[in-house]
C-alpha cells in the first residue's frame, strides 16, 4: 500500500484554551514491534484531551505528544511481531496518544474489530469509555449481577457507557446529572432513578431510595463528593474514583464510615497502565462486551460529530458541558 510522506495532525504549540490548537503537518509515524499504523476515519474527543491541552495531563514517557486517545480506521502498516491482523482490516483502538491525526500508531493489544453493523464513528466512540468503565467498574470494583451502583456524571461519555453496561450485567443503576434533559437521558439508558444534582442532594435521595446505600459508586467528581459518597455506600461498598472534576484534595472529611462500613476506596487512570493490563481489558471487552454491541443491547450515545478541522469547536462543546454522550471528529 502506497502511503503519503506527511499527515495532518492537531498541533498544540502552547497550553491554553481550545483556540491554541491548529492543524499542522508532520511525517507519518512508523510502526515498531507490536504496533499497527491506522489511517484514521473517526476520532473520539475526551476529557483527558482537554486536560492535556490545558497542561495538566502530560503524555507519559515514550507516548506520542499529539492529543487523542481513541480512533477507528483502517490498518495500513503492521510492525514486527503482530499476528491476527492484516493490512486493510477495520479496527478501533485505545491510543497511548496521537489519535488527533490522519494516521496513528496503536499497540496491537489495544485494538478491536468494528462490532457487527458499526461504522467508523460509532466504533471510534468505544475504546476510551469502554476500557475505562470495564477496568474500574467491573475489574476493580467487581460489579456483579444484583448489585446496586451509583454513576456520577451519568450523561457523559463515561456515564452513558457505565449505565448501559451495568444494566446489561444485571445491576440496579442510579445516576446523577445536571439537568432534567440529562436525567431523562440517563433513565432512558436504564437508570432506575436519575438525580439532578443541582436540585437534590444525591446522598439523601440514595438513602431514601435504597434504605442502606449502594454497593458501588463510580465517581469522576472527587473531593466535593467524597464525604457524601461515603455516606451513600452500603456496608462492604466500594468507591471507585476516576477523575477530579470537583477537586483532588478533600479536607476535614469524616473517615469513620470507611471503618464502620468496611468500605473500599479505589481508583485509577487508564493512560499509565501497562501494555499487559490494557491487553487484558481488551480481551475482556472482546469476549464479554462486543457481543452486546453486536446485538444492540449496548451502544455508544453520540451527541455530535465535527469535521476534523473543527477540533476547536469540539473542545469548546466539551468544556461547555451541555452534551449528552460522546463528541466525535470525522475525517474525509
Amino acid at each position: 500500500m502506497s502511503l503519503p510522506r506527511e499527515m495532518r495532525f492537531v498541533d498544540l504549540p502552547s497550553f491554553g484554551g481550545p483556540e491554541v490548537m491548529t492543524i499542522g503537518k508532520r511525517s507519518l509515524p512508523v510502526p515498531g514491534e507490536g504496533e499497527v499504523l491506522v489511517r484514521a476515519e473517526a476520532i473520539g474527543v475526551n476529557r483527558p484531551d482537554v486536560a492535556q491541552r490545558q497542561g495538566s495531563y502530560p503524555a507519559p514517557k515514550g507516548a506520542s505528544p499529539i492529543l487523542g486517545l481513541e480512533l477507528s480506521g483502517e490498518i495500513v502498516a503492521i510492525g514486527a511481531g503482530v499476528s491476527g491482523y492484516r493490512v486493510g482490516d477495520k479496527v478501533c483502538g485505545l491510543a497511548n496518544g496521537g489519535a488527533y491525526a490522519e494516521y496513528c500508531l496503536l499497540p496491537a493489544g489495544q485494538i478491536l474489530p468494528f462490532p457487527k453493523g458499526y461504522d467508523a464513528v460509532k466504533a471510534a466512540a468505544l475504546p476510551e469509555t469502554f476500557f475505562t468503565v470495564w477496568a474500574n467498574l467491573f475489574q476493580m470494583a467487581g460489579l456483579t449481577e444484583g448489585e446496586t451502583v451509583l454513576i456520577h456524571g451519568g450523561s457523559s461519555g463515561i456515564g452513558t457507557t457505565a449505565i448501559q453496561l451495568a444494566r446489561a450485567f444485571g445491576a440496579k443503576v442510579y445516576a446523577t446529572a445536571g439537568s432534567s434533559e440529562k436525567c431523562e437521558a440517563c433513565e432512558k439508558l436504564g437508570a432506575k432513578r436519575a438525580i439532578n444534582y443541582r436540585r437534590e442532594d444525591f446522598a439523601e435521595v440514595i438513602k431514601a431510595e435504597t434504605g442502606h446505600g449502594v454497593d458501588i459508586i463510580l465517581d469522576m467528581i472527587g473531593a466535593t463528593y467524597f464525604e457524601r459518597n461515603l455516606a451513600s455506600l452500603a456496608k462492604d461498598g466500594c468507591l471507585s474514583i476516576i477523575a477530579f472534576l470537583g477537586g483532588a484534595v478533600a479536607e476535614k472529611v469524616n473517615l469513620q464510615p470507611i471503618m464502620v462500613k468496611r468500605l473500599t476506596v479505589t481508583g485509577s487512570t487508564m493512560r499509565p497502565r501497562t501494555a499487559e493490563e490494557k491487553r487484558a481489558i481488551r480481551d475482556d471487552l472482546l469476549s464479554e462486551v462486543w457481543p452486546l454491541l453486536a446485538a444492540g443491547t449496548v451502544a455508544p450515545l453520540i451527541h455530535k460529530v465535527f469535521a476534523f478541522e473543527e477540533v476547536v469547536e469540539a473542545h469548546r462543546l466539551m468544556e461547555d458541558g451541555s452534551h449528552i454522550g460522546k463528541i466525535m471528529l470525522r475525517l474525509g
